[in-house]
């Protein structure tokens, strides 16, 4: 019975497994996007994020702890100084999988994972999603009729926002 037995071994011993996430680690890194499998990419996903998450508490410890683990200088200086610096202030998924198809020779599953921040397709539509909201009580919303006389009153506090900013 495999009763809490999740981890996927990927068909590799124990130094070979930990070589590769190693490995693939430093090239997300470096390159911000590999192409690999989706076993490969959800096996990354949860090797990286803890480093990622490391990263954003800049001591000699967590630098230790994430050399360790990647065995790469330029790979670690990438993530401490232009990484975690992008992103600060996000509270975790710092990786997205897009599945892009079958491989032709095997027919495995193929994806991208990509670090999120670092997609400047994504971010686009993101900015152009992003409109002024008004916030609204109960009572505005029973009186929708007066609400809609009113709407120089409701650009004002929007125009105030950004000065504040």
């Amino acid at each position: 019975m495999r009763h809490n037995k999740k981890f996927n071994h990927l068909g590799r011993t124990a130094s070979h497994r930990s070589a590769m996430l190693s490995n693939m680690a430093c090239s997300l890194i470096k390159h911000k996007r590999i192409t690999t499998t989706v076993a490969k990419a959800k096996a990354l996903k949860k090797f990286v994020e803890p480093l990622i998450t490391k990263s954003k508490d800049d001591t000699t410890n967590s630098r230790r702890v994430v050399f360790s683990n990647l065995q790469d200088k330029f790979a670690v200086t990438e993530l401490f100084k232009e990484i975690s610096v992008k992103i600060a202030d996000r509270p975790g998924g710092y990786t997205r999988i897009i599945k892009t198809g079958h491989r032709l020779g095997d027919n495995a599953e193929m994806c991208f994972i990509e670090l999120v921040d670092y997609n400047e397709n994504m971010a686009k539509e993101k900015v152009a999603k992003k409109t002024t909201r008004t916030r609204r009580s109960k009572k505005s919303a029973e009186a929708a009729p007066a609400a809609e006389t009113a709407a120089p009153a409701t650009e004002t506090p929007a125009a105030e926002e950004p000065k504040a900013e």
